[in-house]
């Protein structure tokens, strides 16, 4: 069996220590590791992960295309990654970009509410989504104690308003948050990745969430640079979960919800 971290962030090598230092200072974790494709793919080697959703962040406009084009590259020249791009509500013009974007072979959209500072619901965030539904799936964080930018109520209101958009939730779908948004989300659709969560929920409650929600709506990631690949898949496997979860969250889910990304050879596991 294959197993897909579906939600990992690389950097420029360049920029990488920046990037991480940035990131980590953000949530308050001490990360010593490099945020490049190089070393996700030498940690997931390791550790058995083999397949990678990669992505970045725009935390201004002007940085959109740049990171598009900078993931497009990584995919390019790794086919074990699948890339998602990057859009800011506040950028002129989104429709050309989601346009490159699948020009550019990048299978969904990653935003950050909380990083860019706009309001998960707010209408150029609705817009978006707007141009999205039924086109590009779109990765989300959610939920931080201290903001409201990704509240889990907001996220129920964008679920409730586009029922075509495909929806993954990042962290249980609220990070810091996470009994809360399973009041919102449990009986709304979307997907849920357990991306930053078990170190805070620890082993049984992790379970619970995932009973609760459906291991068909779960995804494994890691939240790479914030937490190395491997670290997450063993503590998945501690969960005590069946062989059927397992592959329903490791590769089948994720596998199946970016379409089978053939040109990144997902589809036949070369």
């Amino acid at each position: 069996m294959h197993i897909l971290d579906f939600h990992t962030h690389i950097y420029p090598e360049t920029i990488s220590e920046k990037a991480v230092h940035s990131v980590s200072a953000f949530y308050g974790i001490d990360v010593n590791r490099s945020g490049t494709a190089e070393t996700l793919l030498q940690l997931g080697k390791a550790s058995g992960v083999d397949r990678f959703v990669v992505q970045s962040v725009a935390v201004a406009p002007r940085n959109v295309e740049a990171i598009n084009t900078f993931i497009a590259s990584a995919c390019a020249a790794h086919p074990e990654f699948c890339g998602f791009g990057t859009l800011h509500p506040e950028m002129g013009d989104p429709e050309k970009e989601i346009q490159r974007i699948e020009a550019l072979g990048l299978r969904g959209v990653k935003l950050h509410p909380d990083t860019q500072q706009f309001f998960m619901d707010e209408p150029k965030a609705m817009a978006l989504y707007e141009r999205l539904a039924g086109r590009l799936p779109v990765l989300i964080h959610c939920g931080d104690y201290r903001y409201d930018y990704s509240h889990p109520r907001r996220l129920a209101a964008v679920l409730d308003r586009f029922p075509d958009l495909t929806v993954i939730a990042a962290h249980f779908g609220g990070w810091s948050l996470f009994d809360l948004a399973l009041e919102y989300l449990e009986h709304r659709s979307c997907y849920l990745d357990l991306s930053s969560s078990i170190p805070f929920l620890g082993l049984r409650r992790t379970k619970e969430l995932i009973r609760a929600y459906g291991a068909d709506r779960i995804l494994f990631g890691s939240d790479f640079p914030m937490w190395d690949p491997g670290q997450t898949l063993s503590q998945v496997k501690k969960l005590g979960l069946t062989d059927e979860e397992l592959e329903k969250i490791l590769w089948t889910n994720g596998r199946d919800l970016l379409g089978l990304c053939k040109r990144n050879k997902l589809e036949t596991g070369e």
